[in-house]
Parts: structure tokens; sequence; C-alpha cells
């Protein structure tokens, strides 16, 4: 998991979540699928949705990563 996106040591709480509904499929979010993305906590439907929100922003972090590298001439 990315630095962004981690679980917390504390158990993330539904009436901490920024959002009320699952930025993917618009359904109620559940206390079973948040997780904390920049010191907030978001919520999703559904596990499954919260992991693919997870391999969203891993997939755009790498890709940031591989274009900042280019960019600046360097190699990994």
């Amino acid at each position: 998991m990315s630095l962004a996106l981690s679980q917390a040591h504390e158990p993330l709480r539904i009436e901490d979540a920024v959002n009320d509904v699952c930025p993917w499929s618009g359904k109620p979010i559940a206390a079973d699928s948040l997780t904390l993305y920049n010191g907030s906590v978001v919520g999703f439907c559904n596990p499954d949705c919260r992991d693919k929100f997870a391999s969203a922003i891993n997939a755009f972090e790498a890709a940031l990563q591989v274009r900042r590298v280019s960019s600046a001439g360097l190699f990994q």
C-alpha cells in the first residue's frame, strides 16, 4: 500500500468519513469498507470498492513516479 493510502492503527469510524456514498457505486458507505487517504477517512459500500480504490491509487502513483523520473532525465 502507498503512503497516502494505509491502514490506521486505530479502528476507522464511519462517522469520521468525508463521504456518505461510495464514490464507485453511489450506494451508502459501510463500516467495514473504510480506508485512510491523505489523512481522511473515506468510505465505500463494500470491501471490493475499497480495494478497487487502493489499486487505482497505487497505479496512478506508480505512473506519476515514472513520469517524474522520465521528466527529470533519471533512470530507475
